[in-house]
């Protein structure tokens, strides 16, 4: 069976905006809209199937009250993606978190994020806050 590959692909924007600034979005409905059931992430090293990346993305609703991203450079071709970009959060305790992130990914034949590999620097927030990229409950 051929699958023809996607002729648009969903963006890191797109996705961030619906994983964690869009709470009525359910969460499976917004990793199915956004990355392919075999989809793998290791975000500083270390590596989440789409289950813990599931994982993740639910602490992060938990403890994220609102935000937004700044995209600073974006490039795609072939399949592929990098870009650099600012995430900005307000935290449900008040506190503020800035985090700038190196994304190098991949998207499967139907458009969604197939791979993520990143690496994140935290900016403003707590040293306990290094780790928001990662972290799960």
């Amino acid at each position: 069976m051929t699958t023809t590959p996607a002729t648009t692909h969903t963006t890191i924007t797109a996705a961030i905006d619906d994983l964690l600034f869009n709470p009525a979005l359910p969460l499976e409905d917004a990793v199915e809209r956004h990355f392919t059931p075999d989809y793998r992430q290791r975000t500083d090293g270390t590596w989440a199937d789409r289950a813990g990346f599931a994982e993740h993305i639910g602490h992060l609703r938990a403890v994220v009250a609102s935000g937004s991203i700044d995209v600073h450079e974006e490039f795609h071709a072939d399949g592929r993606t990098a870009d650099r970009h600012t995430v900005h959060v307000v935290k449900t305790d008040g506190s503020e978190v800035s985090m700038e992130v190196y994304v190098f990914g991949e998207f499967g034949p139907c458009g969604r994020f197939a791979r993520i590999e990143e690496t994140t620097l935290l900016l403003k927030g707590a040293e306990s806050d290094r780790d928001l990229g990662s972290a799960r409950a």
